[in-house]
């Protein structure tokens, strides 16, 4: 019939629109599925570092608008730039320094340096040379100061002789014992029941006594000229001294000296002696008590007969002469070894006493006081209350 074919046209038409309606249908839903998984998951973000020195996009512009040399130029700049960008690790880690080849240039000074240094050390390879001392051995040589010539010898001072130190000990301990219980004590209530007026006087007049054993002694040593000034003290001190209380003679610039046999005997050759500490009287050595002995009989203090004078002047003196020796307890105390202190500190002032004139005036100068002060007293042989040389 010919109404049939005019429907099934009609419908065609119908059939495209609605296949059309389902595709775009399905096209929007695609769209809307891709927006939720990418609003659910959203990229990572770019570094901006890299998207500031690097841009694919600006880079293409740039390449498509220039020329091929501008095209070439663009992208060793590129290159240049991520050569250059430090990439950081995702997250809290620190970023990785860039390992940098050390110029040659740099390393050629540090090998330099090293090998300075190592030259720089002296020959026993512990101190380093600073640079005036560099200069100056580049100029004059390297400086020894132990092959110095000009430097002056060194000082010689005789050893302490001392073979009997295991006696001289106990005697050194006995001494101590009778000085802290006895003498220390007598000398200090001296010191405080007597006017310094009255033990100067006491003193002088002890020194005055000695004067004569100073002059025949200096004589026998070859020393006319201090053998006369001794003397001279001997006598102005007891006429205008008044028995030696006074010391006019030191006015007048006479000096006072102190000379022994024994000093004469170290003189006339006798340099080392063993070294020996007496009971009560300390130390000395053998050549010393052998002087003690050659001293008394010219001792005047021993020519007094009558006991009742000479044993109570014989103990002032001991006094006196422990009196003088207050000043170095000082220096004891709290010594490591006192024995050993005593007896290197009596040697060496000893030993000044014997050798002392053979040295020049700048050396003598140059000494403490200690050693040049004659003043430092030793019981003397006058003061020995019992001598092999007594009847």
């Amino acid at each position: 019939m010919p109404t049939r074919p005019r429907n099934r046209n009609r419908r065609a038409p119908s059939l495209v629109l609605g296949l059309s309606v389902v595709l775009a249908v399905a096209s929007a839903g695609c769209a809307s599925a891709q927006a939720r998984n990418d609003v659910a998951s959203p990229a990572p973000a770019a570094d901006p570092v890299l998207s500031a020195q690097v841009d694919p996009g600006a880079g293409s512009a740039a390449a498509g608008q220039s020329g091929p040399a501008d095209s070439i130029q663009a992208g060793e700049n590129s290159a240049a730039s991520v050569a250059d960008v430090t990439v950081e690790a995702p997250g809290d880690a620190p970023p990785q320094a860039e390992a940098v080849a050390p110029d040659q240039d740099t390393a050629q000074p540090a090998e330099a340096t090293t090998g300075t240094a190592a030259t720089d050390q002296d020959t026993d390879g512990l101190e380093t040379r600073t640079a005036a001392e560099r200069d100056f051995d580049a100029l004059y040589g390297p400086y020894d100061p132990v092959a110095d010539p000009t430097l002056p010898a060194a000082a010689q001072m005789p050893g302490v002789y001392d073979p009997w130190e295991r006696y001289n000990r106990s005697m050194h301990r006995f001494n101590n014992a009778v000085d802290r219980a006895v003498a220390r004590p007598l000398a200090r209530f001296y010191v405080a029941v007597t006017p310094r007026p009255v033990r100067l006087g006491v003193s002088n007049f002890f020194s005055n006594l000695g004067q004569p054993v100073t002059a025949i002694n200096a004589l026998l040593q070859g020393k006319p000229g201090q053998a006369g000034q001794a003397l001279g003290r001997f006598v102005l001190n007891t006429t205008l001294g008044i028995a030696g209380i006074f010391d006019p003679a030191s006015d007048a610039k006479l000096d006072r000296r102190s000379e022994d046999f024994g000093q004469t005997l170290g003189v006339w050759g006798w340099e080392q002696s063993r070294y020996v500490e007496l009971p009560l009287f300390g130390p000395r050595t053998v050549r010393d008590v052998i002087g003690m002995v050659g001293d008394a009989p010219l001792s005047p203090l021993r020519q007094v007969e009558e006991d009742k004078i000479r044993i109570p002047l014989q103990g002032l003196q001991l006094v006196d002469v422990r009196t003088q020796l207050l000043s170095t307890d000082s220096l004891r105390e709290g010594a490591a070894d006192d024995y050993a202190l005593v007896r290197d500190a009596w040697t060496q002032r000893r030993n000044y006493q014997i050798l002392g004139d053979r040295m020049g005036e700048e050396t003598d100068d140059a000494l403490p006081d200690y050693l040049r002060d004659d003043d430092n007293p030793l019981v003397p042989a006058s003061a020995m209350p019992v001598m092999p040389t007594d009847n």
